[in-house]
């Protein structure tokens, strides 16, 4: 018996009856044979972890654009921490840790640079709308290892583009994600909008400090508590009624008072201005693209190809793109 054997068949043994096993998976879109020692699920996180797209987000901004100090989340540190709390949810229920941790790890891949000021752009100006978690999901079945693909499997495709918008995932694996992804990045941008002084923990509404604690780690285990409580035994994963709407009002806070916040946001409109410009002018210049970029105009149209190479570029990488092309550079004779 291989190792991969030894694993799905404990997880037979020891997981819920809702868990997805590896051993069940609906497997991938190319046949391959299988690993002697990992399970599908464990492949696909490798092979996410080990892409170019993932290792791009350690450059790619998640609220805060270009943030003086290196404390600040990334969309890389945001991914890690989405991943730590999904796989203790599924831990905790019971469900597939490597199926959670892949998705997890890949639901990101497709964000483009500046964070959601560049989605809004090229949601705005792309024939198709953008969207991040349908783009990751591209990244892994078409874009990653030269318009090869990763070849994950179904139920890591699936959660990655469920984490957010309609819709719920095939799997509670991937639901669980979908919830880790609020989680996460409700409680971090607290602590980073506490650190730039943009808010101060005493503006949180006393009550909702009250109901989900005063720290980042009691914010955090409360609203795992509050999922685990709610979900174990069921065939879904929900956040308990009793603090849904208080998870709610919390998040609307954020977004009124960080996510809205002028000083908070006050340069996203020149980094809006940057995508534009890029992708407009990759449009009008498709000569300009990079030969392994281009080749792919005539079998998915040039708005599309422009449209992936704009939305995989890192922050800096966008903007030394944008500075090459549209910034007069001085001179003089020697």
């Amino acid at each position: 018996m291989t190792v991969r054997e030894k694993v799905e068949k404990n997880e037979k043994l020891t997981l819920s009856q809702y868990a997805c096993l590896s051993a069940n998976t609906q497997g991938r879109e190319r046949a391959e044979t299988e690993c002697e020692m990992r399970t599908a699920f464990q492949r696909d996180r490798d092979r996410i972890i080990h892409s170019k797209a993932f290792r791009r987000l350690k450059h790619k901004t998640q609220v805060f654009l270009s943030p003086e100090g290196d404390h600040y989340r990334t969309r890389l540190t945001h991914t890690l921490e989405v991943a730590q709390i999904a796989r203790t949810i599924a831990r905790a229920l019971g469900l597939n840790e490597d199926l959670c941790e892949a998705v997890a790890l890949g639901h990101d891949l497709g964000h483009t640079p500046y964070g959601h000021a560049g989605e809004r752009v090229l949601d705005r100006i792309h024939p198709d709308g953008f969207a991040h978690y349908k783009q990751s999901r591209r990244v892994v079945e078409v874009l990653e290892k030269d318009h090869k693909g990763l070849n994950l499997t179904l139920e890591v495709r699936d959660g990655i583009e469920h984490h957010s918008g309609a819709g719920k995932a095939m799997t509670l694996e991937g639901r669980v994600v979908r919830l880790a992804d609020k989680i996460a990045y409700t409680n971090h941008d607290i602590d980073d909008a506490v650190r730039g002084r943009i808010i101060s923990a005493n503006d949180i509404p006393k009550h909702l400090t009250e109901i989900f604690g005063d720290s980042h780690s009691k914010r955090i285990t409360s609203m795992i508590n509050a999922v685990v409580r709610a979900s174990d035994g069921k065939n879904d994963v929900i956040f308990d009624t009793d603090l849904a709407s208080s998870f709610s009002e919390l998040r609307t806070f954020m977004f009124e008072a960080v996510y809205k916040n002028p000083v908070a946001k006050g340069e996203e409109g020149k980094a809006e201005n940057i995508v534009e410009w890029l992708y407009n002018y990759y449009l009008c210049n498709p000569s300009k693209l990079p030969q392994d970029e281009a080749q792919y105009i005539d079998e998915y149209g040039l708005e599309v190809v422009v449209c992936d190479y704009v939305a995989n570029m890192s922050d800096p990488y966008a903007t030394g793109t944008f500075e090459a092309l549209f910034v007069p550079k001085s001179w003089s004779i020697l």
